[in-house]
This record gives C-alpha cells, structure tokens and sequence, in this order.
C-alpha cells in the first residue's frame, strides 16, 4: 500500500520541484520538453507511467509541454489522459537550447544525457539519469 501510495504522489513531487526551479519565472507559458513517457525506461508501455499525470499538471500551470520518447512517435491515447494533446519533437540542439526546461520521466538508455545537459537550460532530472554528468551540474534539480 505505501509502494502504491508513493507512486502516485511522486508526479506532485516532481511538481514542486519544477516550479522551485522555474522560479522567478514561472511556469505561465514556459516551453518544456518531458523526456520518457513509458514507464520505466526502453519500454513501449505508457500503463502507470506518471508522465501523464506531471504533463496534465504542467499544462494546468499554463506551460507549453511537448515530448520525446523513441518508443511513442505520436501521444498514445489514455484511457485516463484523453484531454491531453501533446505534440512529439525531435531531440535536436535547437529543440532542448528553444525550452525552459527538459524534465527526465524516463531514463531511456538511448539519451545522451551529456549531450541534453550541454544543451539545455534546464534540466530537472527524476531518474537520476544525469548522475554521470560531470559538465553542467549546475543546470540539473534532482527531483
């Protein structure tokens, strides 16, 4: 019960922790790219995933989310998640430099997490998946 309890309080988590990061700021009309909507990492299996739960949230602040996941090329329907229409987008240079903040919900083991530190101006990380990242730690919030 304490497992599944957890579970479901850790997108809220992710959350606060988003929004401290965003501060001054704020989230209104903030561009931010969620990486990872399976749910755990190199899996096609959105089921469970709080990916969707941190997206509907971010969009209930006002930003402007899209995604990345090589398993999902368009937003899978969820039961749960119909309302949600978030587009995908390339993970390019140009893609991570044009956002306020790239949130990691899945730590796909395609990610060039490096790479995604160098070139983003945020990055809010709740997979530890940038733990080996040397350059830039001052741009990563653990969450």
């Amino acid at each position: 019960d304490l497992a599944g309890e957890i579970n479901v309080q850790m997108p809220y988590f992710v959350m606060g922790k988003i929004e401290q990061a965003m501060k001054p700021r704020g989230l209104k009309d903030a561009k931010v790219l969620v990486l990872g909507l399976s749910y755990k990492k190199d899996i096609d299996d959105p089921r469970e995933s709080p990916s969707f739960k941190v997206i509907e949230l971010l969009l209930g602040k006002g930003a402007k989310v899209v995604y990345h996941d090589p398993f999902f090329p368009t937003f899978p329907a969820m039961r749960h998640y119909r309302h949600l229409k978030v587009a995908p987008v390339e993970l390019t240079e140009k893609t991570l430099r044009g956002q306020d903040a790239v949130v990691i919900v899945t730590d796909h083991s395609v990610y060039d997490y490096a790479w995604i530190v160098e070139h983003a101006k945020l990055v809010v990380d709740s997979r530890n998946a940038t733990k080996g990242v040397t350059e830039g730690r001052e741009k990563i919030v653990k969450a």
